[in-house]
């Protein structure tokens, strides 16, 4: 009896510790192609997250200075 308890509590804790240790996958896409000089640069960011797979997307560029 006590050692099935061990056995039960050692696999609710390795269970525990893969829960805690596992993420989802997740996509970090970036284009920066804008001037490094550029102190605010124009920007489109957009995030979904599907439950299993994350998809992060940053698009950073400058514009064309007038005159």
């Amino acid at each position: 009896m006590m050692r099935n308890r061990r056995i039960l509590l050692a696999m609710v804790a390795t269970g525990a510790m893969l829960v805690m240790a596992a993420r989802h996958p997740t996509a970090d896409i970036r284009f920066l192609t804008h001037r490094t000089g550029d102190p605010a640069p124009h920007r489109f960011q957009a995030a979904v997250e599907l439950g299993l797979v994350g998809v992060s997307l940053l698009y950073t560029w400058s514009a064309r200075p007038i005159g």
